[in-house]
């Protein structure tokens, strides 16, 4: 009875002892007496992420119902930040080359550099072509399904030399990540890249094997491939490069062939995502191959565009979050998205910049680890683009005047991508009135970033609330903040 006793006693001290470390968990952050460094972008300004305030926390006091408030909670954790970036397409390559030193030098460090641009850390690119460049072309000789002939040398000329600087730029390290468009015509049911069609079975190895080649290629070259989609916008017939799979399809060729002879070659390692396809039909995708176990032990996560009703309807903002509940171990990745129907008359379209601020932060709360805009830099057409498909980049570059030409995007972007820091958590952060839209992250090394966007009419003010001490902050109408404490 007395050891019984005494076992009980030693019982209840431990869960006593381990209530108390929980306490002392929930309780970890006090923002009392820290600073409030505000920057903000707002229309109709020359602030352009300006460091426009410096505030301090003080004892909080019960908000009122007709109060605006951002309400933070340090204490509630949820994924992990992997980064955000840009494409390095043919067509950014293609730009940049015909940039002056000085501009090439200005663009690599408004993009990748921390301190004095919008410290991008995440990239993708393409295997061979896609629409954006000046010509279709693969790396290797029509009809060579042993891939005798694999070479990148079309890749050295341009696209491989910007991403190296950028790699250097953004201190030696950048998740790179690659997708394709097309298998070659003749591993496609229509024997074209473009227009749709399908891998043909007879093909399924060769085109596996080609991931393979060109991750070793480039690495060879010094640029470390951190990952690949399996096919760039599955379910669209493009008039550019472009190959169906159905979600069973899709799935078996990961099971089967790409997951297995990534292995095979030594890139278990890599991460693989699936779909990378708009938020319309991804819950469909992401049930029927992670549902199966021998895909899904090859899948990193899933990939997702935003072109599907940005014309016009809602966004599927919320088909993410579901996602994120029914696979809470899979990854969530935007890997593209860019204003279409290039029109140089709206390079400063202010509605433009809102779109990402919108996307990133909703993006985010439903669970997305990290952020990837298409094109980093277009030129004064919106090109290169061999089929005609011209759209905006954050920066252009008019090449008949070497002039680098900054939109609102490039600062909305870097709202996030400057303060954000890759292995930070997301946190909870919930604004109490629809005119504001928050998303916040505690960086690994120390501190807090709020992001904070209005995009009404009206200037708004509104209090922080972080634990048991806020701070009164005002917002530009049409503007986004960014918060660091």
């Amino acid at each position: 009875m007395k050891k019984a006793l005494t076992g009980m006693l030693m019982l209840a001290s431990f869960f006593a002892l381990a209530q108390q470390k929980n306490k002392a968990k929930s309780i970890m952050y006090s923002a009392k007496n820290k600073s409030v460094v505000v920057y903000t972008t707002a229309e109709n300004t020359n602030l352009r992420l300006s460091k426009t305030d410096t505030l301090v926390f003080k004892t909080a006091v019960q908000p009122l119902e007709t109060q605006s408030c951002v309400f933070v909670n340090p204490n509630k954790k949820f994924q992990s930040f992997l980064g955000i970036g840009g494409a390095i397409t043919d067509a950014s390559a293609e730009v940049f080359s015909k940039l002056s030193e000085k501009n090439r030098k200005e663009l690599i460090t408004a993009y990748y550099n921390a301190d004095k641009g919008i410290g991008y850390t995440l990239a993708r690119t393409n295997i061979h072509s896609c629409d954006f460049g000046s010509e279709s072309y693969t790396y290797i000789e029509e009809g060579d399904k042993d891939l005798k002939t694999f070479s990148i040398e079309h890749d050295l000329k341009d696209r491989i030399p910007m991403i190296k600087k950028a790699i250097d730029e953004a201190g030696g390290k950048l998740t790179l990540y690659a997708s394709p468009w097309s298998p070659p015509a003749f591993m496609k049911t229509t024997n074209n890249m473009l227009r749709g069609g399908k891998l043909k079975p007879e093909f399924y190895q060769s085109w596996a094997n080609y991931y393979t080649k060109f991750i070793a290629a480039y690495q060879k070259e010094g640029i470390p491939v951190w990952g690949i989609t399996v096919q760039n916008e599955p379910m669209a017939n493009q008039t550019w490069e472009s190959c169906i799979y159905t979600a069973e399809e899709e799935r078996d060729f990961l099971k089967k062939y790409l997951g297995p002879t990534m292995q095979k070659a030594g890139f278990g390692s890599k991460k693989i995502t699936v779909w990378d396809h708009n938020r319309d039909l991804m819950a469909q995708r992401a049930s029927v191959i992670f549902d199966d176990p021998e895909a899904s032990k090859y899948a990193w996560g899933i990939g997702f565009h935003w072109y599907e009703s940005w014309s016009g309807g809602e966004q599927m903002f919320d088909n993410v979050g579901k996602i994120h509940e029914m696979y809470p171990d899979k990854n969530i990745l935007f890997t593209e998205g860019c204003v279409e129907k290039f029109d140089a008359a709206k390079y400063q379209y202010w509605p433009n910049g809102e779109k990402y601020g919108e996307s990133m932060i909703n993006d985010f709360n439903n669970g997305t680890v990290g952020w990837t805009d298409w094109n980093i830099l277009l030129d004064q057409n919106g090109g290169p683009n061999h089929v005609g498909n011209f759209c905006f980049a954050p920066v252009h570059a008019d090449v008949t005047k070497d002039e680098l030409i900054y939109t609102p995007s490039y600062y909305y972007i870097g709202h996030f991508s400057k303060f954000i820091r890759p292995e930070a958590r997301r946190i909870s952060s919930v604004a109490s009135r629809s005119n504001l839209l928050t998303t916040s992250f505690a960086n690994k090394k120390g501190g807090i970033v709020t992001v904070v966007m209005n995009k009404t009419d009206e200037e708004v003010a509104y209090g922080l609330f972080v634990g048991n001490q806020m701070t009164e902050i005002k917002i530009l109408p049409h503007s986004i903040q960014t918060l660091v404490y």
